[in-house]
């Protein structure tokens, strides 16, 4: 196992920035998960990580060894990507085990080593088939299976099961669990699914446009959001939006909703404030009115759910979505009054987008 340090880590294209300078510590044993949209530098990362991408600056160490020169097979390091990779003429078992071969392994303890990797997948009766012969989900066991024989100080993850349907997602995904609780090995991995970033993580790097926005726990970032783009792309479905004034002690929205400043999360704002602000605001966090602190509005659309019952409004011009439990089912054009713990709410810069602290 080994840490993996990042220091003003960049790579360009030309004029293009992809990645714009980033520092990131990760500590040995640590999983932690690099997540955002299409574009935002994060699987740029994990290549120069891996040594596939040549950096255009900065430093990348790999427990107490300075990586950037260094080829991808000697930085002790295994990767498993979103295709697999799998040599279609080999055996499971040939797949797994080819790494050992090309270095000159003994032939029993590599087989033991496949035979482990194996057994902790659940794939062992599957060693003698070939990958046109397996699932989706089986080959990307195999393709886990052949990075764990290794015994590497690094895995890297990249986008591993974006080929999967729902259902395998949250069986592999669970399997990638408690791999990492067996073996504690360092792992980072990359994925643009934020459900996969919450589950996964020891801590989550939500990455834009090629810089850090936020790095937290799953928690620091959900509860505790650096701005209106880490509120906005974790959670489903995501926070709501919306704008603001605050007017003697109030946020005042231009339909004529009001809240009470006193009590809301983080924000520390007089009462002789008078500023715009943007408003944050979890689905969950809205509840049956049961005190005077609430927002009156008109229900647009209903989704019901099962398990819960989403309820589309408008407030101060923008549409919100309430998440409130499934017994409750008002109907479109009804009127509704919902209640906020003040606590809950998220107050938000509208020029910066950052969270006030």
């Amino acid at each position: 196992m080994a840490s993996v340090s990042l220091r003003k880590l960049e790579k360009s294209y030309g004029a293009f920035r992809v990645v714009k300078a980033i520092d990131l510590e990760i500590m040995d044993g640590e999983f932690v998960v690099l997540v955002g949209p299409s574009g935002c530098g994060k699987s740029t990362t994990l290549r120069m990580i891996a040594g596939l991408e040549r950096i255009s600056g900065g430093e990348i160490r790999i427990g107490d060894r300075v990586v950037n020169d260094l080829p991808p097979r000697e930085r002790d390091i295994a990767m498993v990507f979103q295709d697999y990779a799998l040599y279609p003429h080999k055996t499971v078992r040939q797949n797994m085990g080819f790494s050992l071969k090309v270095r000159g392994a003994n032939a029993a303890d590599a087989d033991n080593k496949i035979r482990d990797a194996a057994e902790m997948l659940g794939i062992t009766h599957l060693l003698d088939r070939r990958p046109g012969q397996l699932s989706g989900g089986q080959r990307q066991r195999v393709a886990m299976g052949r990075a764990i024989v290794r015994r590497p100080q690094v895995f890297l993850f990249d986008e591993p099961l974006s080929n999967l349907d729902a259902k395998l997602r949250g069986q592999v995904r669970t399997e990638i669990k408690r791999l990492h609780q067996t073996i504690g090995t360092t792992i980072v991995y990359v994925t643009h699914d934020q459900v996969e970033a919450m589950t996964l993580a020891d801590r989550i790097v939500i990455l834009r446009g090629g810089d850090i926005e936020q790095i937290g726990t799953p928690d620091q970032v959900y509860n505790h959001p650096a701005s209106v783009f880490v509120g906005g792309f974790v959670g489903a479905p995501s926070m709501n939006f919306a704008k603001a004034r605050t007017t003697q002690g109030y946020l005042d929205f231009a339909d004529g909703n009001r809240l009470p400043l006193a009590g809301l999360a983080g924000a520390k704002l007089s009462v002789a404030d008078e500023r715009e602000l943007i408003v944050g605001i979890r689905p969950e966090h809205f509840m049956p009115l049961r005190s005077d602190v609430g927002l009156n509005s008109q229900v647009q659309v209903v989704e019901p759910l099962g398990s819960d019952t989403l309820v589309h409004f408008a407030v101060g011009g923008a549409t919100l979505t309430a998440r409130l439990p499934p017994e409750l089912r008002p109907k479109a054009g009804e009127a509704i009054k919902l209640g906020l713990d003040p606590a809950k709410i998220h107050l938000f810069d509208p020029e910066t987008e950052r969270a006030l602290q």
